[in-house]
């Protein structure tokens, strides 16, 4: 990866064709303005541990002011939506427990279509899953005797006797829903066993696999808070591709990556088709409530975004220019995601050779 930073920022630069995707097109307009409801991810988001993101609140009330509602979306089950809207308050976020959607509310919804009204369903998880099927009026148990289903999702309770009763109801053959399948979550000692980690133990001793996962990167949950917030034209956020975005792309809706939680500048150019960001921005602020540069291309192999040039080479890029750093990430991005994936310690130059 070459840098070559006497680039004269704009000179002779022309379109050519008209290319359209990911980060090309980006957004005359700040996307507070153009979209109705933002589905804002929690974790990496709106808080890291135990404080909030710097400028996290003001961003989301700013963009509330512009028009744009926030509405809170997580893979987490454990919560309630009164205790995570309690929580964010704390942060310093107003909201609301209809504010708040979580995978343990779509998994319900799932479990709801399964079984009859008023159904025993077993519970491998916390409270948020019990709300969440109260809601539905379905009667949660921790046994699998008698239960017509059983939904599992995470919670620091889960204890052996109930991973048991989860892998005898799914021996057993009974629906069997996941709120998520996340492989971790963060604590403030560092990454913990998630519920994709709790489900695969019941999956190994019931021999099957679940019969449906509600929250990211799958569609439910997703589903879940357009019918909750009444979105005409939401905007996912989050700071996962694996999860957060690639939900976006399978629900077929624009995606804004703010690199506040887990994914780096790096990963974001080595992303897979299917994880590919609409809008990258470093946070909030930038990301809601301020237009996003289009990405140009010069010729074929050559792309632009505000001072920076990038141009593809078969496995390495050139970067010239100056500026915006995050102009330099957007246009790299496009020109990474345009042949094979470049090699890591190449991602790895182009971002210091930015300043990321």
């Amino acid at each position: 990866m070459a840098v070559d930073g006497s680039w004269p920022p704009g000179a002779g630069r022309t379109r050519v064709g008209r290319v359209t995707g990911p980060l090309v097109d980006g957004s005359s307009r700040p996307l507070a303005t153009r979209h109705d409801v933002a589905l804002l991810d929690l974790d990496g988001v709106l808080y890291v541990g135990p404080d909030a993101v710097a400028g996290a609140p003001e961003a989301v009330a700013a963009a509330a002011r512009a028009g744009m509602r926030p509405a809170f979306v997580t893979n987490n089950a454990s919560r309630t939506p009164t205790t995570v809207a309690e929580h964010l308050t704390d942060l310093g976020i107003p909201a609301a427990e209809e504010d708040v959607v979580t995978s343990a509310q779509a998994a319900a919804t799932l479990v709801a279509a399964e079984v009859p009204a008023g159904a025993t369903v077993l519970v491998v998880g916390g409270e948020g899953l019990r709300a969440a099927l109260e809601e539905r009026r379905l009667r949660p148990t921790s046994s699998a005797d008698r239960a017509a289903a059983v939904v599992q999702g995470f919670a620091p309770e889960v204890s052996w006797a109930l991973l048991a009763e989860g892998a005898y109801a799914a021996r057993a053959g009974l629906p069997w829903i996941a709120s998520n399948l996340d492989a971790t979550v963060p604590t403030p000692r560092g990454l913990a066993p998630g519920n994709g980690a709790l489900v695969d133990m019941v999956a190994r001793v019931a021999g099957r696999r679940p019969d449906a996962v509600a929250g990211k990167p799958e569609t439910p949950l997703h589903e879940e808070a357009v019918r909750r917030t009444g979105a005409r034209d939401p905007l996912v956020v989050g700071d996962r591709l694996d999860t957060d975005i690639e939900g976006a792309v399978r629900a077929g809706v624009p995606s804004l990556l703010v690199l506040t939680g887990v994914a780096t500048p790096a990963d974001l150019l080595s992303a897979t088709e299917q994880c590919r960001p609409t809008y990258v921005a470093t946070g909030l602020a930038d990301g809601l409530l301020e237009p996003h540069p289009p990405v140009g291309s010069e010729s074929s192999d050559t792309w632009t975004c505000g001072g920076w040039t990038v141009r593809r080479l078969a496995h390495d890029v050139v970067l010239t220019g100056a500026g915006d750093p995050l102009d330099g990430l957007r246009a790299a991005a496009v020109a990474a995601w345009a042949g094979e994936p470049l090699p890591e310690l190449v991602c790895e130059q182009v971002v210091t050779g930015l300043g990321l």
